[in-house]
């Protein structure tokens, strides 16, 4: 079978479903990808070489909203539809599964599925403003794209149910939940615990403020006043989404020694491996990678009781569940894993029993396999 792929960020394809595509490989499958800027990550193409896999650059804005260029998108999809024949279209990320499925659809690929990895900056937060106009341009096309698709996966059942509300999914559409995009439990293998003090609390996300950054910063500054030994640390590359954080900012919380930013960085195994707690407080997540990440790795977590993230942890036994946008309740669960040291190792065990169980990566691409019937 021939199978096109599409993605918003190119290394999202070996960082993210790199396991898919190797075993679609390994089953036989002609595997091609698109996505746009790929000609220029000379690493995602290295990598899909070495695959046999067949890459394409689309011309996908992640954030631009023009008429005109996702017009260009859609022709440019149907073109490399056209040449390609797939006959399975799989897309993830809102640009990708709302073009993508509509070309699929006018091009009659027999097979076209949609992959919801999170609903992002347009239904995050209030709608007000440009993030209500944005909210819904984004429901109507996303209304019309889902019509043209034969199947639909989400990662967490709040976002299908609310998908379900605003009347976007189709009726007879079928549509399935996966456990996130699974983590590698080999390659995100268990970390010694570092020794203590300092206690190192741990945050990487791309820097915006629906990922709950604000409320990190201000739980560190407030922890810090009873701990100054702790120690926390930030990762993650500055963003072009509305809701991005400025450079400025971040290097004024390093240099109040509130926290200690590392930019964006390929592999994060090191910087998880040298931190004892990790913590991510967003606002809303499909189901967040970089916690799964963290729990295989042994680290016990602190997230938000958000859709997506409330999934990853039991509340006491992994970790701790904290209010969405609320500073105080996650500076008293920091606190609690300084004041009560011996549950960072309980609740790390318990983070890679549960990432083991039910986030494999191998156990979550067996049911989009499946599914996909092949």
């Amino acid at each position: 079978m021939r199978i096109l792929i599409l993605a918003s960020i190119p290394k999202s394809l070996s960082n993210f479903r790199g396991a898919l595509i190797e075993t679609l490989v390994a089953s036989g499958h002609d595997v091609h990808v698109g996505a746009p800027s790929i000609y220029g990550d000379r690493a995602t193409c290295a990598w899909l070489t070495a695959r046999g896999v067949s890459y394409h650059e689309v011309p996908l804005s992640r954030t631009n909203l023009n008429v005109v260029d996702d017009l260009r998108s859609l022709l440019a999809l149907y073109r490399l539809m056209r040449k390609i024949g797939p006959d399975l279209v799989l897309a993830y990320t809102i640009k990708p599964v709302i073009w993508g499925m509509i070309a699929a659809k006018l091009r009659r690929v027999p097979k076209r599925v949609a992959l919801i990895t999170g609903l992002g900056y347009a239904f995050v937060g209030e709608a007000r403003g440009k993030r209500a106009m944005i909210r819904l341009l984004a429901s109507k096309l996303y209304k019309i794209a889902l019509r043209c698709a034969s199947l639909v996966f989400f990662q967490n059942p709040d976002d299908r149910d609310d998908f379900r509300k605003w009347a976007i999914l189709p009726a007879d559409l079928k549509v399935l939940l996966v456990n996130g995009s699974g983590v590698d439990t080999a390659t995100f293998a268990v970390a010694p615990m570092p020794h203590r003090p300092p206690l190192r609390f741990l945050l990487i996300a791309r820097l915006l403020w629906d990922k709950g950054i604000r409320e990190y910063v201000q739980a560190a500054r407030v922890t810090r006043e009873a701990h100054p030994e702790a120690e926390f640390h930030l990762v993650g590359p500055i963003d072009t989404n509305p809701e991005a954080i400025s450079e400025t900012e971040v290097r004024s919380w390093e240099d109040a020694g509130i926290l200690i930013w590392h930019g964006a960085q390929s592999d994060v195994r090191s910087l998880i491996g040298a931190a004892h707690v990790y913590v991510l407080p967003s606002y809303r997540e499909g189901t967040p990678r970089s916690v799964l990440e963290a729990m295989s790795m042994g680290r016990p977590i602190i997230t938000s009781h958000a859709p997506g993230c409330r999934e990853t942890v039991i509340d006491g036994v992994n970790g701790f569940l904290v209010p969405v946008r609320e500073a105080e309740p996650l500076a008293l669960a920091m606190q609690r894993f300084i004041r009560e040291p011996h549950l960072v190792k309980q609740f790390g065990d318990a983070s890679r029993r549960i990432a083991e169980e039910k986030y494999d990566v191998h156990k979550v691409n067996a049911v989009i396999i499946e599914a996909l019937d092949l």
